[in-house]
Protein backbone atom coordinates (compact mmCIF):
# COMPACT_ATOMS: atom_id res chain seq x y z
CA UNK A 1 0.00 0.00 0.00
CA UNK A 2 1.36 3.25 -1.10
CA UNK A 3 2.43 5.84 2.15
CA UNK A 4 -0.38 8.57 0.44
CA UNK A 5 -3.16 5.70 0.62
CA UNK A 6 -2.20 4.68 3.92
CA UNK A 7 -2.43 8.42 5.79
CA UNK A 8 -5.46 8.73 3.55
CA UNK A 9 -6.72 5.36 5.26
CA UNK A 10 -5.92 6.18 8.97
CA UNK A 11 -7.17 9.53 8.70
CA UNK A 12 -10.58 7.98 7.22
CA UNK A 13 -10.25 5.67 10.48
CA UNK A 14 -9.22 8.37 12.97
CA UNK A 15 -12.47 10.56 11.41
CA UNK A 16 -14.42 7.81 11.87
CA UNK A 17 -13.33 6.85 15.39
CA UNK A 18 -13.56 10.76 16.45
CA UNK A 19 -17.15 10.89 14.88
CA UNK A 20 -18.27 7.65 17.31
CA UNK A 21 -16.70 9.27 20.23
CA UNK A 22 -18.94 12.31 19.45
CA UNK A 23 -21.93 10.02 19.40
CA UNK A 24 -21.40 8.17 22.39
CA UNK A 25 -20.61 11.30 24.40
CA UNK A 26 -16.89 9.56 24.92
CA UNK A 27 -14.50 12.44 25.60
CA UNK A 28 -11.79 12.70 23.18
CA UNK A 29 -8.85 13.55 25.14
CA UNK A 30 -5.50 13.74 24.20
CA UNK A 31 -4.86 9.99 25.88
CA UNK A 32 -7.66 8.33 24.13
CA UNK A 33 -6.64 9.76 20.56
CA UNK A 34 -3.03 8.36 20.68
CA UNK A 35 -3.36 5.47 21.96
CA UNK A 36 -6.03 4.55 19.28
CA UNK A 37 -3.78 6.01 16.39
CA UNK A 38 -0.63 3.83 17.64
CA UNK A 39 -3.34 1.08 17.69
CA UNK A 40 -4.40 1.90 14.01
CA UNK A 41 -1.27 2.38 12.93
CA UNK A 42 -0.05 -1.28 14.02
CA UNK A 43 -0.37 -4.09 12.04
CA UNK A 44 1.17 -6.71 14.67
CA UNK A 45 -1.72 -6.80 16.90
CA UNK A 46 0.33 -5.47 20.21
CA UNK A 47 -0.86 -6.09 23.78
CA UNK A 48 -1.51 -3.26 26.35
CA UNK A 49 2.06 -3.41 27.52
CA UNK A 50 3.55 -2.58 23.72
CA UNK A 51 1.38 0.49 23.19
CA UNK A 52 2.15 1.63 26.54
CA UNK A 53 5.90 1.35 25.28
CA UNK A 54 5.82 2.73 21.51
CA UNK A 55 3.93 5.57 23.58
CA UNK A 56 5.80 6.38 26.34
CA UNK A 57 8.68 8.36 24.83
CA UNK A 58 6.17 11.02 23.45
CA UNK A 59 3.83 10.89 26.38
CA UNK A 60 6.21 10.43 29.05
CA UNK A 61 3.02 10.68 31.81
CA UNK A 62 1.01 8.21 30.93
CA UNK A 63 0.30 5.38 32.64
CA UNK A 64 0.18 1.29 31.94
CA UNK A 65 -3.12 1.53 33.77
CA UNK A 66 -4.56 4.13 31.46
CA UNK A 67 -3.80 2.40 28.45
CA UNK A 68 -5.36 -0.60 29.90
CA UNK A 69 -8.63 1.04 31.12
CA UNK A 70 -8.74 2.67 27.62
CA UNK A 71 -8.44 -0.44 25.87
CA UNK A 72 -11.23 -1.81 28.01
CA UNK A 73 -13.39 1.37 27.08
CA UNK A 74 -12.48 1.48 23.51
CA UNK A 75 -13.85 -2.80 23.49
CA UNK A 76 -17.08 -1.76 25.07
CA UNK A 77 -17.72 1.03 22.88
CA UNK A 78 -16.84 -1.46 19.99
CA UNK A 79 -13.90 1.20 18.76
CA UNK A 80 -11.07 -1.82 18.62
CA UNK A 81 -11.34 -5.74 19.19
CA UNK A 82 -9.31 -8.29 21.60
CA UNK A 83 -7.81 -10.44 19.85
CA UNK A 84 -8.29 -14.21 21.43
CA UNK A 85 -5.22 -15.97 21.95
CA UNK A 86 -3.84 -18.61 24.20
CA UNK A 87 -1.69 -16.30 26.06
CA UNK A 88 -2.35 -14.72 29.15
CA UNK A 89 -1.68 -11.75 27.45
CA UNK A 90 -4.65 -9.52 25.66
CA UNK A 91 -3.84 -7.96 21.97
CA UNK A 92 -6.30 -5.77 20.59
CA UNK A 93 -6.94 -4.48 16.93
CA UNK A 94 -8.62 -1.43 15.55
CA UNK A 95 -9.31 -3.35 12.12
CA UNK A 96 -13.06 -3.74 12.57
CA UNK A 97 -14.07 -5.42 9.23
CA UNK A 98 -14.79 -8.75 8.89
CA UNK A 99 -11.63 -11.22 9.09
CA UNK A 100 -9.73 -13.75 10.79
CA UNK A 101 -6.31 -14.65 12.46
CA UNK A 102 -3.13 -17.00 11.71
CA UNK A 103 -0.95 -17.08 15.24
CA UNK A 104 1.87 -18.39 15.42
CA UNK A 105 2.39 -20.74 18.25
CA UNK A 106 6.50 -20.11 18.41
CA UNK A 107 6.89 -16.50 17.38
CA UNK A 108 3.00 -15.14 18.41
CA UNK A 109 3.09 -13.30 15.35
CA UNK A 110 -0.92 -12.50 14.54
CA UNK A 111 -1.69 -12.06 10.94
CA UNK A 112 -4.94 -10.87 9.79
CA UNK A 113 -6.55 -13.42 6.68
CA UNK A 114 -9.74 -13.06 4.72
CA UNK A 115 -11.66 -15.97 4.14
CA UNK A 116 -14.85 -14.99 2.25
CA UNK A 117 -16.00 -18.60 1.42
CA UNK A 118 -16.31 -18.95 5.10
CA UNK A 119 -18.02 -15.84 5.97
CA UNK A 120 -20.38 -16.40 3.39
CA UNK A 121 -21.59 -20.13 4.68
CA UNK A 122 -24.45 -20.60 6.41
CA UNK A 123 -24.42 -21.88 10.18
CA UNK A 124 -24.92 -25.68 10.78
CA UNK A 125 -28.52 -26.38 11.67
CA UNK A 126 -27.96 -27.01 15.41
CA UNK A 127 -25.87 -23.53 15.64
CA UNK A 128 -29.07 -21.40 13.86
CA UNK A 129 -31.62 -22.77 16.29
CA UNK A 130 -29.34 -21.81 19.33
CA UNK A 131 -29.44 -18.30 19.49
CA UNK A 132 -28.34 -14.65 17.87
CA UNK A 133 -24.94 -14.98 16.45
CA UNK A 134 -23.20 -11.78 16.03
CA UNK A 135 -19.93 -12.83 14.74
CA UNK A 136 -18.63 -15.52 13.88
CA UNK A 137 -14.59 -15.83 13.13
CA UNK A 138 -11.30 -18.31 12.59
CA UNK A 139 -8.41 -18.30 14.68
CA UNK A 140 -5.81 -20.95 13.61
CA UNK A 141 -2.68 -21.84 15.38
CA UNK A 142 0.39 -23.25 13.89
CA UNK A 143 4.09 -22.81 13.21
CA UNK A 144 4.84 -19.44 10.85
CA UNK A 145 7.39 -20.44 7.52
CA UNK A 146 10.12 -18.65 9.22
CA UNK A 147 10.34 -20.57 12.67
CA UNK A 148 10.07 -24.23 10.74
CA UNK A 149 12.89 -22.73 8.82
CA UNK A 150 14.54 -22.20 11.78
CA UNK A 151 13.51 -25.36 13.60
CA UNK A 152 14.46 -27.17 10.35
CA UNK A 153 18.05 -25.68 10.66
CA UNK A 154 18.21 -26.44 14.12
CA UNK A 155 17.44 -30.22 13.80
CA UNK A 156 17.81 -31.53 10.13
CA UNK A 157 16.44 -34.34 9.15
Amino acid sequence: MSEKKTKNSLQQQMESFEETCRTADLKLTHQRLEIYRELARATDHPSAEVLHKRLQKAMPTLSLDTVYRTLTTFEQYHLVKKVQTVDSQAHFEAQMSQHHHVICDSCKEIMDFHWSSFDGSPLPEDIRQWGAIKNKSVTIHGTCRRCQEVKERKNPA
